[in-house]
């Protein structure tokens, strides 16, 4: 686990549930994308409800329109490692929204391969510790 704090990228991805690449969820085609770059980690976030380039809402409201819930998959790491990953999203994202924001790393901090180290850590990017500017 690199040790990040401070200055900081934060990408975020904004797909469809439904959509694919290669028979499997773009989103996780992402994930495993980012943490084969050695990234300093991802999470993934489903929306219960929006509309995109389309115009089409959808939400768990509606039961015909609940398949392609809106997705978001965020990472975080120093600015350009961030950058450099950029191409791997070329070509998987044909439909959706890529987004940069400058931020701030506030804490990162994670368990150990055994479980231990401090409680309520984790690998994600997204959750608390991070302060968008």
């Amino acid at each position: 686990m690199s040790r990040l704090s401070g200055p900081a990228l934060r990408l975020t991805v904004l797909v469809g549930e439904s959509d694919r690449w290669h028979h499997r969820p773009l989103y996780s085609e992402v994930v495993h994308r980012a943490r084969a770059a050695g990234l300093a980690g991802a999470s993934v976030f489903r929306g219960i409800e929006g509309f995109g380039a389309s115009s089409l809402v959808h939400t768990t409201r509606l039961l015909s329109l609940s398949e392609d819930l809106p997705v978001a998959v965020v990472i975080v790491d120093e600015e350009e490692r961030v950058r450099a990953f950029l191409p791997e999203l070329d070509g998987l994202v044909a439909e959706g929204l890529v987004l940069l924001d400058r931020c701030e790393v506030v804490t990162y901090a994670g368990r150990g391969p055994a479980g231990g180290g401090p409680a309520g850590g984790g690998h994600s990017a997204g959750g608390r510790g991070v302060a968008a500017e």
